[in-house]
């Protein structure tokens, strides 16, 4: 099967040398995040009071073999980055090669700033990056749609924040892992959720953009080999679903949208049982205060999922709202699908019905962002 014209839930840009320094409030302009020369010769992203810089490798592998990417992570500049990292144009090319129809952009360079203990500068670099982006998306309006930045500096800031968004063409709100005062789940962030409800803009959590489940972490691992920093990254937006979930976000907000990305989805079933299992561990009839039902009730209605490679999570919708199931591609990140998605497509979404692969493909990323269906690319299915 051949599924042309699927919308991309998280796909990335690669900022290009020019997204922060030209675009930032000139009092932090001499310490934007920059591409850098490292003494072997080759380019990096660094930013400011952070000890490691951002491989160009990191940022752009997607098709390449495990050897092929490793001599590219090697021996890169910012000129050997794939134009359609940065490049709205270029980037149609790379989509029409799939067959991808639309997709929601989310940072590369900004997650690592998500991190940032400076509020201050976290937000001057974010700002730069929005202004940034708004012109990105504009060569392809009908493609390309962005998420702003914010670092939630405060509920008033923020609320600015998501207002500003909304008025510049983005579709929702790429959020870190830790606002700059309290959790989440606190009262004083009500005002904001409505907002984002009156706004309709869905509230987005990226992994390793949480302050101890970042990047750095991800890549050397926590206990034993490395590779077990990747098995644990989805923990973070775990954390961020159980925390607004249970601290009654939802009950309070039943109109807010939650979006986990990159973090698959093929565990949410057993995620939501051991939740209801939880609560009843507190009451017996698992109804816990500040709520009026069982956790997975919420999930089912206000949180959505991103994947890309997850066979579990199309092999268990019946166990799901499948309308809250986002395909993803990840371009053009070293996880991202492409340019093999429609390969993998073919196996993992051939035995569902046309009805729940338009969903999941395309209808639900394009009714969560509000996106103009009849805009964009239309989608057909075929043999091949």
């Amino acid at each position: 099967m051949f599924f042309k014209g699927v919308i991309s839930a998280d796909s990335h840009i690669v900022e290009p040398p020019n997204c922060y320094v030209d675009f930032i409030d000139p009092k932090y302009r001499e310490d934007a995040p920059r591409v850098i020369q490292l003494p072997n010769g080759n380019d990096a992203y660094a930013i400011r009071d952070m000890k490691r810089t951002i491989p160009m490798g990191f940022l752009d592998g997607a098709g390449m073999k495990v050897a092929d990417r490793k001599r590219h992570a090697e021996n890169i500049k910012f000129g050997d980055i794939r134009n359609g990292g940065y490049d709205a144009r270029a980037r149609l090319v790379d989509m029409d090669v799939e067959g991808t129809a639309a997709e929601i952009i989310y940072a590369s360079v900004g997650m690592v700033l998500c991190t940032h203990q400076d509020p201050l500068y976290k937000y001057a670099a974010m700002n730069a990056y929005n202004r940034w982006l708004q012109g990105f998306c504009a060569d392809a309006p009908n493609r390309l749609f962005g998420l702003a930045m914010t670092p939630i500096l405060s509920v008033d800031t923020a609320i600015a924040d998501f207002r500003r968004a909304k008025e510049m063409g983005f579709v929702g709100i790429m959020m870190p892992g830790n606002p700059v005062n309290g959790e989440y789940d606190q009262p004083q962030y009500d005002a904001l959720w409505e907002c984002a409800v009156d706004l309709d803009l869905p509230i987005c959590f990226h992994i390793l953009t949480s302050k101890g489940d970042g990047v750095e972490e991800a890549l050397k691992g926590k206990r034993g080999h490395p590779l077990n920093g990747f098995m644990g990254i989805i923990r973070a937006v775990q954390d961020i679903m159980g925390m607004m979930v249970l601290g009654g976000v939802f009950e309070r907000h039943p109109k807010l949208k939650l979006v986990t990305a990159e973090g698959d989805a093929g565990w949410m079933p057993h995620y939501m049982y051991r939740m209801d299992h939880a609560v009843h561990t507190a009451a017996d009839d698992g109804i816990i205060k500040g709520l009026s039902k069982l956790p997975s009730e919420y999930i089912k209605s206000n949180v959505y999922m991103t994947f890309q490679d997850d066979y579990t999570a199309f092999r268990n919708v019946d166990q799901l709202n499948y309308k809250q199931l986002l395909w993803a591609n990840d371009y053009p990140h070293t996880d991202s699908t492409w340019p093999n998605s429609q390969a993998l497509l073919a196996k993992h979404a051939s035995k569902l019905g046309p009805e729940l692969v338009r969903a999941i493909l395309r209808e639900n990323t394009a009714n969560l962002f509000n996106l103009p269906l009849d805009k964009i690319p239309a989608m057909q299915m075929a043999a091949e």
